[in-house]
């Protein structure tokens, strides 16, 4: 430790712009200022271009996509999603024009877009549909994907989802673009402020159905394992902060990378503070 070289040459870990992964909105409407997350914006896709200017410019390589759709276009089944004149598929095809070299994550989940706030097709008494839900998110991973992503995160927690979407992208020549799951996504409160910038808080019920009980580390661990066998190429945990024993204990369990979500509450704190 005698000395700046020293310290650095043995240094363990490293923590640089380049391993940062920037969560970007991009909406329909004027660009707006979250009012839950001061300093975070909804960008109008023109404004977004000279936002990710800035971003770049730091050092930054990778976005990851959410849109923020009109009320009017959205309906029970998300069919926004995977209209193939979507604002993701816009917005992908503008990033990927002005900045080649910018990593594009493409969120793959239906709750912004559906009227009820879900992340699925539900049925008469709220329940989501786990396998027609498969079926609508990839043909908007297909939208995305022919718009140029480089990966898709599907965000949802569904069954099987990762292996359907990989099946189906290798079936149409995608056999490039990445699958990022959120394979640990414990359910909480501290998504609250997200949901706001994105309009997708449920509307009926809530999300523990699907989403993971923080009570719970083996039934996290068996959800990887389950995520990494239908071929993810990087495991996401989230909430962050609250979940750095499970990714200690994902860390012995795999050889695949492992991203750290820290998601909108955690940041609202970080700033506040």
């Amino acid at each position: 430790r005698k000395s700046k070289a020293v310290r650095s040459l043995v240094r363990e870990t490293d923590l640089r712009p380049h391993h940062l992964v920037q969560p970007i909105f991009v909406t329909e409407g004027p660009t707006q200022e979250i009012e839950s997350m001061p300093t975070i914006f909804r960008y109008q896709l023109e404004d977004l271009l000279e936002e990710i200017e800035a971003i770049t410019s730091s050092g930054v390589v990778a976005i990851n996509l959410f849109c923020h759709v009109l009320a009017e276009k959205k309906d029970p089944f998300g069919s926004e999603a995977y209209r193939s004149s979507s604002l993701l598929a816009r917005a992908i095809k503008a990033l990927k024009t002005s900045f080649p070299d910018l990593l594009v994550i493409a969120d793959i989940a239906l709750d912004p877009f559906t009227d009820h706030g879900h992340d699925g097709l539900i049925d008469n008494e709220g329940n989501v549909l786990n396998d027609l839900t498969c079926t609508a998110l990839g043909k908007m991973a297909l939208v995305a994907c022919e718009a140029g992503a480089d990966f898709i995160s599907p965000s949802d927690m569904m069954d099987g989802r990762v292996g359907y979407l990989r099946q189906l992208l290798d079936g149409h020549d995608f056999t490039s673009v990445g699958i990022i799951s959120y394979a640990v996504k414990y359910a909480s409160s501290l998504y609250s402020p997200f949901r706001h910038a994105l309009d997708s808080a449920p509307k009926i019920g809530d999300k523990k159905g699907y989403q993971l009980n923080p009570s719970n580390s083996r039934e996290a661990l068996y959800e990887c394992l389950l995520d990494e066998e239908e071929h993810a190429d990087m495991l996401l945990i989230k909430p962050a902060l609250t979940s750095l024993d499970i990714i200690a204990r994902l860390r012995a369990q795999t050889l695949l990378p492992i991203g750290a979500y820290q998601v909108s509450g955690e940041w609202a704190m970080i700033h506040a503070a």
